[in-house]
């Protein structure tokens, strides 16, 4: 199973981010984190990395009913999203499959709420 599901866009980069974010949020989604991992390597390592940014999103009413299965279901979330560039004029956008994600944790009443999750992340990257 693999963990993760991805599309290319038929936007640039910046465009590609906004898109994902827009969608994310009319499946009850919020940005928690959003981290530019080219110009991190670049400040800390002083490496030249393609554009590549990390969205760490959030459902709260999911996240409080996982919270309510598994106290320690924290270190499995938020879900992440990753928009990276190809080459000039392709992007691709990643979401996290929560479902091979909760594999991990072994706890069935998991299951559900990952399903759930799984089709809100899959339609918002679908409608990108």
């Amino acid at each position: 199973m693999k963990y993760y599901f991805e599309k290319q866009t038929d936007y640039d980069f910046v465009n590609s981010i906004n898109r994902i974010k827009e969608e994310l949020a009319k499946e009850g989604f919020g940005i928690l984190a959003e981290i530019n991992m080219s110009e991190t390597l670049k400040k800390k390592l002083d490496i030249d990395y393609k554009p590549y940014t990390i969205l760490e999103a959030c459902n709260p009413p999911f996240a409080y009913q996982s919270l309510q299965a598994e106290e320690n279901i924290g270190i499995m979330l938020p879900c992440n999203i990753v928009i990276r560039e190809i080459d000039q004029n392709r992007v691709k956008v990643s979401v996290v499959n929560p479902i091979s994600a909760m594999k991990a944790v072994k706890n069935s009443k998991m299951d559900d709420i990952a399903k759930k999750i799984q089709t809100k992340l899959k339609r918002a990257l679908q409608n990108v």
